[in-house]
């Protein structure tokens, strides 16, 4: 059997769902790991995504996270956030209401796992990392740690397990990965510990699965909307899928959807596509 799998950083599911509904149409992708929903787990537009054969599980709160996953393969195991996540308080510089400004960190919706018939998948939407040395910066650094704690016996599991979503950190310096790594110098995104905390996933099992660029040179997955970077291609290779070892066997096809980027209305990201051929 094929087994199609895709993650995309929708930037508000309710601001692009017509984008959403007429890709998941077009693409008939089996399971879609969602990121950056802007909306709360109750608000999530179930019923729309129901009408084309897709169950879903959300996480969110209604602020700027929030994480789901689509499955017309059954969605079973349920797991919302990270055993042992870390939370983040914010400060006053960035606050813009009296919430961010907690005593106690808050856990952010920021992953969320489940079963979907032969696999099991991820949504992750790792922390920014705002400025280096910024607590943010810190947080994401543990937020990753917590995600490698937390996936070590999947990685490890005889069946197909990845772990997808918008990771924010640009792997390497290559043209591959980001179209200019002199634009980077001292910013987050690239930094030494950023991707040393790759390498530390790695290490418990999962690889990188690189797509095809199709048309284009380059695997780009994020484009900013301003100063014409998409139609100028200065992109960045952020939403990744790490999968351990039965899962990369499996992969027949990868690719980004590109096309999902284009015109108006569209979130900053396209879409990453892994097709998987599977033993029925």
């Amino acid at each position: 059997m094929t087994v199609r799998i895709a993650t995309w950083n929708i930037n508000s599911i309710n601001a692009r769902l017509p984008k959403l509904l007429e890709w998941l149409a077009s693409a008939q992708p089996d399971v879609v790991c969602l990121q950056e929903l802007k909306c709360s787990t109750d608000s999530f537009p179930y019923a729309e995504v129901r009408e084309l054969g897709y169950e879903a599980a959300a996480h969110g709160t209604g602020r700027w996270n929030g994480v789901a996953i689509l499955s017309k393969l059954g969605i079973a195991d349920v797991v919302r956030g990270l055993p042992g996540q870390p939370g983040y308080a914010g400060d006053a510089a960035e606050a813009v209401d009296e919430a961010l400004i907690a005593a106690e960190p808050v856990v952010e919706p920021r992953a969320i796992a489940a079963t979907c018939g032969p696999v099991r998948v991820w949504s992750v939407y790792v922390p920014n990392g705002r400025e280096v040395g910024h607590p943010h910066y810190a947080y994401k650094l543990k937020w990753l740690e917590a995600l490698r704690d937390a996936v070590v016996d999947d990685a490890a599991a005889i069946r197909p397990f990845a772990v997808l979503g918008d990771y924010n950190i640009i792997p390497t310096d290559e043209v591959a990965d980001v179209w200019d790594i002199g634009e980077f110098e001292g910013l987050t995104h690239v930094t030494a510990p950023e991707r040393a905390a790759l390498a530390d996933l790695r290490a418990v099992g999962l690889e990188d699965v690189v797509p095809r660029a199709l048309k284009y040179d380059t695997p780009y997955t994020y484009w900013d909307y301003r100063q014409l970077c998409f139609p100028k291609n200065r992109g960045m290779r952020i939403d990744l899928v790490y999968a351990n070892k039965p899962f990369v066997e499996a992969v027949s096809d990868s690719f980004v959807d590109r096309e999902a980027r284009k015109g108006k209305g569209t979130s900053d990201h396209a879409p990453v596509v892994v097709d998987l051929a599977l033993e029925s």
